[in-house]
């Protein structure tokens, strides 16, 4: 008899390929088709901010009373406002608006926030006291009341508009990195660094903020979209971006009293701000699935 056939044979199942974190975040956050398609818009509208001069068909300044209120045709693809602009050219500007105040709203909001939360939730005590009842304060007021109030105390514009956003956001980030690092700071990690000497500074700098800012990031994403509906609601009561500025908002509440009319002149650039704010919700949430431990590890 045989060696071979004493030794029973046995299936073994090949090992799965070796995946890296990388390839794991990337097939959870582009697995869902909807996330790609919040992402295309993104990228769409990128695009349109940074190429708008060579993107839009006609100047979305220039004014011509010849072409008053018209509605689409070949020439004109989205039609003309009241005061003969071209509505698509106006709606590819006023994508640099809706941008602009995403990103540095965001900017301004998630620093400031992010900083005090740190110091409330590291430190406690009465400073802790202080930062949270301010932040306690802030909260107590819808988001975009307080940044209509903090516009209207400013004035129009569109860096006070960027403040007035930026402020109102402001709350979210301080709550959410506060409770996270109350949560972290009793960690082994953070003992046995305060026992080797490390400094306050950089305890939170190298160890607390890093393991902190993941569930930060998807807020960050998520919040762009609400910042530009702020800055879109701003505009439309009239205390957003001042004319002859492109803003999508100003634009909606412009073209509302044609509705009936020249139904083309709001819907467009509403439909623009849906897309815009849907894409940062489904993009914010997708990254949230991504960074989940427990569902990439499922891959």
């Amino acid at each position: 008899m045989k060696v071979n056939e004493l030794i029973p044979q046995t299936d073994f199942a090949e090992a799965p390929p070796h995946v890296n974190e990388l390839q794991r975040f990337l097939r959870v956050l582009v697995g869902r088709k909807i996330v790609v398609f919040g992402l295309v818009v993104i990228a769409l509208l990128v695009i349109a901010a940074i190429f708008a001069p060579l993107l839009a068909p006609y100047d979305p300044y220039k004014i011509s009373s010849e072409e008053r209120a018209l509605g689409p045709s070949s020439k004109h693809l989205l039609g003309t406002d009241i005061q003969g602009r071209d509505t698509l050219s106006r709606i590819i500007y006023g994508s640099r608006t809706a941008l602009m105040v995403g990103v540095i709203a965001v900017g301004i909001s998630a620093s400031v926030g992010i900083t005090l939360g740190l110091i409330a939730g590291y430190f406690g005590g009465w400073i802790y006291v202080i930062i949270m009842r301010f932040i306690d304060a802030l909260m107590s007021f819808p988001m975009i009341l307080l940044a209509l109030v903090i516009a209207a105390i400013l004035g129009s514009g569109l860096k006070n508009v960027m403040i007035a956003v930026g402020v109102a956001l402001t709350p979210g980030y301080a709550r959410m990195m506060c409770g996270m690092v109350l949560s972290t700071k009793e960690s082994d990690y953070i003992i046995a660094s305060h026992a080797v000497g490390a400094s306050n500074l950089r305890v939170m700098l190298r160890h607390l903020l890093p393991n902190c800012f993941p569930p930060l990031l998807v807020l960050i994403t998520m919040l762009m979209g609400r910042a530009i509906l702020a800055e879109a609601g701003l505009s439309f009561l009239g205390i957003g971006i001042e004319v002859p500025g492109a803003a999508w908002g100003s634009m909606v509440s412009d073209g509302y009293r044609y509705l009936l009319d020249n139904p083309v002149l709001s819907i467009a650039p509403g439909v623009a701000i849906i897309l815009v704010v849907f894409s940062f919700n489904m993009l914010g949430d997708g990254l949230r699935d991504a960074l989940d431990p427990r569902l990439r590890g499922t891959l």
